[in-house]
C-alpha cells in the first residue's frame, strides 16, 4: 500500500549584515545518505552537500541575477540598486515536507517508480518598505523568492520559485548563479555540445575551455561519483555548465529569460553514488522531478522498433514495410526528403514531393495491412510554419508519429515552442521523436508521447567503443536516446556483438534498428533473432557493473525474461557475469549467448551458444576489443 506523509513546520529567521547564519538546519534524505545545508553570508546564499559525511559540494552559491530597472521605472517602482540580487534577502519561513509514493509510468525502464524525498522550501522576501497601493496596484519594490530543495537518497534537487507578486513585476533573469564547488582533484567527462565527443578534463581553466553539456559525470578525489543534471525544463532557457573558477562550476544560461510570476525554474540536480553504475540505476530521479502524465487516453502511445526507409520511392518503401513485418518490427520511418528539400521554407510538408512516385495515404494503408505503423520526418522549418495544418492531415493519412528534424534549442522561445508542439501532437494522437541537439529533462513523464530524442553522438557519427561505453554514464542518465543502431553498415567501428548488445544497454522506447541498412542486406543471420525478441521497454532494469570508457553490463527484465547487454571498450577483457543479481537462485534458465568469435567463418563473426543454466551461477565472457555480448535468459521450468 502506498502511503504519503506530509509534515509541516515553520522556522522564522531574519538575517542582516555580513555574518553567516545557517538557515533551517540540516535537510537529510530519507535514508540519511545525503545532507543539505544552506547559509546566508555577505549577501550570498551558500549551500553544502555531504554523502555519508563525506563532502560533495562546499559553499556552492544559490540564486539568480535579475535586471528589472526598465520595468521598475516604467511602473513607478523604486529601482533595485543591489550589486547582487540576493543581497538584503530576508528569510520569512521554511516549509518542510516528507513524501514517499510509488507511481506507474505509461512505459519505461521500470514498471513502477518510487518517489521518496524530504523537502524544505525556503521563503525569502526583499524590499517591501516603500510605496503603497493605488487602485489595487501595489507600487512597493518587493520581491518574493523561494528556494525548493528535495533530498533523495539518490541526489539533491533544487529549483527557484517566484510566487505571484502583488506589484505586478515581470522578471528579467540574466544569470543563474547556481554553482557547484568541489574539492581539488575532481575530473569530469566534458562534452561541448549534445552530439559532441567526450574527453576527461580537470576543473582547471587551462583544461576547461568550453561550456559542457548536462548531465555532467564527475569523479571526486574522495572516490564519489557525481552527475550534474537538469530536470523539468520546458519553458525556460537551456542550461549548460561553465567553469566559474578553479574547482567551481556554474550553470550557464543560453540567454536571458523573461517570466511572469508565479513561476518555477527548472530543477538543478546533484546525483551522488559510490559506484559509477549507481548513477545509472538512480536515473529515475529525473522523471520524479517532472509532473505526472497529462494525457488522458494514452492508447495511441505504442513503443516499438523502427526501420528507416532512406530510399523514398514506392517500391523501396513497400520493401521496407515488408521487411519490418517479416522481422517483427513495429514501424517504418520515411526520412528526410519525402516532401522536398527539408531546409527550404518553400517545401511543404502537406504533400509528397512531385518527384516522388508514391501516395502517402496508400503507403499508410499498405503498412496498416501488414501491422506496421508509419513515422514521418519533418524539419522544424515546416513544423514551425505548418504545424496546425500538418497534424490533422497526418491523422487523416494514418500516420503514427513525427520525427522532428534539426530543432532549434537553447533560447526560451524555442524551448517553449518545442514542448508545446509535443503537446499539440498528443492532442492528435501522434508520437514524437526529437532529433539533433535537444536533451531530455524528463518531460516524457508529463507527455509520454515524446518517445525519444537524439541529443547523442550516435551511429550517424560512427563513434568508437570508448565513446559508446561512456554514454550510459552520461547522456543516458538524462533519458532515452535515439542512437540509431546499425548492423551491416561498413562504417561501424565496433563488432557485431557490440551492436547487438546496444538494444539492451541503450534505452529508447522507440528503437531505430538497421539505420543505414537496406532490406536486402539481411541474409538470415541467426544472431539477429536477439533483436527480434528484444523489447524496447521494461519491467525492471539493473546496471550491474562498469566504468566509463571501459565497459558496461546492463540487465533488463520483460515479464519473466531477462536480457543482458555488455559493451566493451577498446581493450579485450575477461568478464564474470554475476547472474545472482537478477536470476532466481537454483531455477533453470535457457540462455542464448551471442559473442564475438573471429574464428567463425561467417560474415558477422558472431558465435551463438544455447545452453541451460541454474540461476545464480556465474557465466564467463570473453570480450573482444570494441566487442560485446548479448544474452537472453528464459525460464525453463
Amino acid at each position: 500500500m502506498m502511503r504519503k506523509y506530509i509534515l509541516l513546520a515553520f522556522a522564522m529567521a531574519f538575517v542582516t549584515g555580513v555574518k553567516a547564519a545557517v538557515l533551517g538546519g540540516t535537510l537529510a534524505s530519507p535514508g540519511g545518505k545525503l545532507t543539505f545545508t544552506m547559509e546566508q553570508r555577505d549577501g550570498k546564499l551558500l549551500y553544502s552537500i555531504k554523502y555519508n559525511g563525506a563532502p560533495v559540494i562546499t559553499d556552492g552559491q544559490l540564486g539568480v541575477s535579475i535586471d528589472n530597472h526598465l520595468v521598475e521605472s516604467a511602473m513607478g517602482i523604486p529601482t533595485d540598486t543591489a550589486a547582487l540580487w540576493t543581497q538584503h534577502m530576508r528569510l520569512t519561513g521554511i516549509d518542510t515536507a516528507s513524501v514517499d509514493t510509488v507511481w506507474t509510468p505509461v512505459y519505461g525502464e521500470n514498471s513502477r517508480i518510487r518517489d521518496r524525498y524530504c523537502q524544505q522550501v525556503y521563503h525569502f522576501v526583499k524590499g517591501g518598505d516603500a510605496g503603497g497601493d493605488t487602485d489595487g496596484y501595489n507600487k512597493r519594490r518587493q520581491y518574493l523568492f523561494d528556494i525548493v530543495v528535495r533530498a533523495y537518497d539518490e541526489g539533491i534537487a533544487l529549483r527557484y520559485h517566484f510566487p505571484e507578486a502583488s506589484n505586478g513585476l515581470f522578471m528579467h533573469i540574466t544569470d543563474d548563479l547556481t554553482s557547484f564547488a568541489f574539492a581539488p582533484g575532481a575530473k569530469a567527462l566534458h562534452e561541448p555540445w549534445a552530439q559532441g565527443p567526450y574527453k576527461w578534463v580537470s576543473l582547471e581553466p587551462e583544461a576547461w575551455t568550453d561550456e559542457s553539456e548536462r548531465p555532467l559525470y564527475l569523479e571526486l578525489e574522495n572516490g564519489l561519483k557525481v552527475a550534474l543534471a537538469e530536470a523539468g525544463l520546458h519553458d525556460f532557457v537551456r542550461g549548460k555548465l561553465k567553469l566559474q573558477r578553479r574547482d567551481v562550476l556554474q550553470m550557464a544560461m543560453y540567454d536571458s529569460a523573461d517570466i511572469i510570476t508565479p513561476y518555477d525554474m527548472p530543477w538543478r540536480v546533484v546525483m551522488v553514488g559510490e559506484r559509477a553504475v549507481d548513477l545509472i540505476n538512480n536515473k529515475q530521479l529525473i522523471l520524479n522531478l517532472n509532473e505526472p502524465c497529462r494525457i488522458q487516453d494514452t492508447a495511441f502511445i505504442r513503443p516499438g522498433r523502427v526501420f528507416r526507409s532512406g530510399q523514398l520511392d514506392d517500391k523501396s518503401i513497400r520493401a521496407s514495410i515488408d521487411f519490418a513485418a517479416k522481422f517483427g518490427l513495429e514501424y517504418v520511418e520515411l526520412d528526410a526528403g519525402w516532401y522536398g528539400p527539408e531546409m527550404k521554407v518553400s517545401s511543404s510538408a502537406l504533400q509528397v514531393a512531385a518527384n516522388r512516385d508514391f501516395s502517402m495515404p496508400d503507403i499508410c494503408a499498405y503498412a496498416a495491412s501488414k501491422g506496421i505503423g508509419i513515422w514521418l520526418y519533418v524539419n522544424q522549418r515546416a513544423l514551425y510554419n505548418q504545424l496546425d495544418s500538418i497534424l490533422p492531415l497526418y491523422k487523416e493519412w494514418g500516420v503514427n508519429g513525427l520525427k522532428f528534424g534539426f530543432v532549434q534549442v537553447g533560447g526560451q522561445q524555442w524551448t517553449t515552442w518545442l514542448h508545446r508542439a509535443v503537446e499539440q501532437c498528443a492532442a492528435y494522437g501522434l508520437m514524437v521523436d526529437i532529433h539533433d541537439e535537444y536533451r531530455p529533462t524528463g518531460w516524457s513523464r508529463t507527455y509520454p508521447n515524446l518517445m525519444t530524442q537524439e541529443g547523442v553522438r550516435g551511429n550517424e557519427e560512427m563513434p568508437d567503443a570508448w565513446h559508446n561505453t561512456v554514454l550510459p554514464f552520461t547522456r543516458y542518465v538524462a533519458g532515452p536516446a535515439d542512437y540509431t543502431l546499425c548492423y551491416f553498415n561498413g562504417r561501424v567501428k565496433n563488432t557485431k556483438a557490440h551492436q547487438l548488445a546496444m538494444a539492451v544497454v541503450y534505452y529508447s522506447p522507440l528503437q531505430f534498428m538497421f539505420w543505414y541498412d537496406k532490406p536486402d542486406a539481411y541474409r538470415g543471420e541467426a544472431e539477429l533473432d536477439f533483436w527480434k525478441h528484444c523489447p524496447t521497454v521494461w519491467d525492471e532494469s539493473l546496471a550491474i557493473d562498469g566504468e566509463p570508457g571501459e565497459y558496461i553490463v546492463q540487465a533488463r527484465r520483460s515479464g519473466t525474461e531477462w536480457y543482458v547487454g555488455v559493451l566493451n571498450g577498446l581493450d579485450g577483457r575477461e568478464l564474470t557475469l554475476d547472474t545472482s543479481l537478477f536470476t532466481e537462485k537454483g531455477k533453470k534458465y535457457k540462455v542464448e549467448i551471442y559473442t564475438d568469435d573471429p574464428s567463425m567463418k561467417t560474415r558477422t563473426n558472431v558465435r551463438t551458444v544455447l545452453k541451460t543454466v541454474r540461476g545464480g551461477k556465474p557465466l564467463q565472457l570473453r570480450l573482444q576489443p570494441s566487442g560485446g555480448a548479448a544474452l537472453r535468459f528464459v525460464p525453463a521450468e
